[in-house]
């Protein structure tokens, strides 16, 4: 009789095992869809991030340009000013 005993003891350990050996695959097939969603979305944000930075920097270039324009415009206008100014004086 206790050889039965132990032999339904481990038949039922055994089933009990195979369950959470089951559980545990599951589990790890959730993990890995999570990890793998959040590394999409990383990678994701991290393109957002990169497009986001070469528009910043070729605005930033559009206006030093503007800048660098409008300064030559204003520098050659107060040049004229004065050119004005001064033959205007010698009369």
């Amino acid at each position: 009789m206790p050889c039965y005993d132990e032999h339904l003891y481990f038949k039922k350990r055994i089933v009990e095992l195979e369950n959470q050996v089951s559980q545990l695959r599951v589990s790890r097939r959730v993990l890995m869809n999570l990890i793998e969603k959040i590394e999409n979305e990383k990678r994701n944000i991290l393109n957002q991030w990169e497009k986001e930075k070469q528009r910043l920097r070729l605005d930033n270039q559009r206006y030093a340009k503007w800048l660098m324009e409008n300064n030559y415009r204003y520098m050659e206008l107060k040049a004229s000013l004065e050119v004005a100014n001064n033959s205007m004086g010698e009369e």
